[in-house]
């Protein structure tokens, strides 16, 4: 089995994703068993100032040195549980000291399988505004559509004054089911949550749309790598080609997540 790093740039989406690869490995391997895993978390506040300059470079650098520590430490390849870092991991520069799967083309990819025209997508407002969704979709065909303005403050607003920080309230969650709802009207049939933390907020059960859980789907995908299921990625940060980063069974991802 290959040893997972998880880069963790914000705590309850990287939460998520820990205790998901691990239940993974309890349901599959037996009880309280799965691939080694460490996790290596540099503080958000670090990197908030840069990214309010839009100074992606610098937290990419930031992000490297997370991933030097967990080379150090023997993990094999990574995952980052945060889509608005994949901004700044995409950034040119030097190769990333580990190989790591790309979040967006993990739901780009679940998307595509499961027929998607057109996809919601609720994130940051880095995020929103930000190519890496709309640029992974759009490699298989698929269109993006993002909320409005007004409705992207409250969506951002929610995530930075409540989500991180594992606050979840219903009115929060009727916000975000009245946004999806919208996006359905406007032709979507489906919904990327791409802050890792939104899926603690909105379950499917709740949601308008059939939701697209990238963190969950992230978890899925680096559990089958580490098991040997699927090869480890080649991904070193920087701009991605088009290139399929998951097992083409499309139940592979998340069918060992109970």
């Amino acid at each position: 089995m290959k040893h997972l790093g998880i880069l963790a740039h914000s705590a309850e989406g990287a939460a998520l994703c820990f205790r998901t690869f691990c239940q993974a490995g309890s349901h599959d391997l037996g009880p309280h068993d799965h691939p080694d895993v460490t996790m290596d978390f540099i503080a958000m506040a670090r990197s908030m100032p840069a990214w309010e300059a839009g100074d992606h470079d610098t937290i990419r650098d930031t992000l490297a040195m997370s991933l030097t520590r967990l080379a150090r430490a023997g993990a094999d390849f990574f995952v980052c549980p945060d889509n608005t870092a994949h901004l700044a991991l995409e950034r040119p520069g030097s190769p990333l000291p580990l190989p790591g799967l790309h979040i967006a083309e993990i739901v780009a990819d679940r998307a595509a399988r499961e027929g998607r025209r057109r996809v919601g997508v609720l994130g940051t407002k880095y995020t929103m505004a930000g190519p890496v969704y709309p640029e992974a979709l759009a490699r298989r065909g698929i269109a993006a559509e993002l909320p409005t303005d007004e409705d992207r403050s409250i969506i951002n607003d929610i995530i930075f004054e409540e989500l991180v920080d594992g606050v979840f309230t219903e009115s929060s969650r009727a916000e975000y089911v009245r946004v999806i709802a919208d996006l359905a009207a406007r032709g979507c049939d489906a919904v990327a949550l791409v802050c890792t933390e939104i899926p603690l907020l909105v379950t499917p059960e709740v949601s308008p749309l059939p939701t697209l859980d990238s963190t969950r789907l992230l978890a899925g995908a680096a559990y089958e790598v580490a098991v040997g299921k699927a090869p480890l990625p080649t991904w070193r940060g920087g701009p991605v080609g088009s290139v399929s980063t998951i097992p083409e069974d499309p139940t592979d991802a998340t069918r060992r997540i109970p």
